[in-house]
């Protein structure tokens, strides 16, 4: 084989989508820093970077060992100089529907194993129970009639509150971000005709919570146990503890996919 063909470099398509990949990034990068002072101390990094490489090529002894010792604390120099770039990436990363849905899974299985516990047990005391989970839509104009907790979403203390001899047991229970932020809160009535005239104020107050907002809530019956899910202005009753669970997750996965923008935007 002729010498010439021993410089070629084989280049696999692998390759390719990893240059086209950097490029895409680099490309990103530039768009997101453009028009701010980020470009110019970029480029003299830039700079710097290129002249290292033609000082070691040209073997300037002084000048290598000096662009040695530069490299050694360029990482910490970038962290320090781009530390408000680098702070708004990782935001706009943390705020990625995708990211948040897959960071938070954990501590909503917590949350549904503290909730399917107690809501078990109370189903099986008959303790009426009117449980609130807030999604995109605000609910501080609820929260704000009831009494404040901003405690910790635990199965002692949801059996506790809804106990019919404690004083917030009357109410609906919401919980925002897995935490309960009060007890005690009223809630709007629905007139719907559809609903059963059998109902009690409980299910009709879920039903017209859920009728105003996106709200899901969990009803536990104090006459029979039965629980019952309200959730875009319909009530689904006589739902087992597996049916619960599913409906409960997939509430809690919608909810984590919802931008922080939004939820401030609702609320506000």
């Amino acid at each position: 084989m002729s010498p010439l063909f021993d410089w070629i470099i084989p280049i696999r398509l692998l390759d390719v989508f990893e240059i086209g990949l950097v490029a895409f990034l680099l490309y990103r990068l530039y768009l997101f820093m453009r028009g701010t002072i980020a470009v110019g101390i970029f480029l003299g990094i830039l700079t710097l970077f290129f002249l290292g490489i033609l000082v070691d090529f040209a073997n300037m002894t002084i000048l290598s060992a000096l662009f040695s010792s530069l490299s050694s604390v360029a990482v910490l120099a970038v962290i320090i100089l781009f530390q408000p770039e680098i702070r708004r990436v990782l935001l706009l990363v943390g705020q990625n529907p995708f990211i948040r849905r897959f960071l938070s899974s954990t501590a909503h299985e917590d949350l549904i194993a503290e909730v399917m516990a107690a809501v078990t047990e109370m189903s099986k005391r008959s303790i009426g129970a009117l449980i609130v989970f807030e999604r995109s839509t605000g609910l501080r104009s609820y929260i704000e009639t009831g009494e404040s907790l901003q405690a910790l979403v635990s199965r002692d203390l949801l059996i506790t509150v809804f106990y019919s001899q404690n004083p917030l047991h009357d109410g609906a229970l919401i919980i925002r971000n897995r935490r309960i932020e009060a007890a005690r809160c009223i809630l709007p009535v629905s007139t719907s005709m559809k609903l059963s005239p059998l109902l009690g104020l409980r299910h009709r107050a879920a039903v017209g919570l859920t009728e105003q907002t996106d709200a899901f809530v969990i009803i536990v019956s104090e006459e029979t146990g039965a629980i019952s899910v309200a959730e875009n202005g319909a009530l689904s009753s006589h739902l087992t503890a597996q049916m619960l669970r599913m409906r409960l997750a997939k509430a809690l996965t919608m909810q984590a996919a919802t931008p922080p923008s939004e939820l401030t935007a609702a609320e506000g």
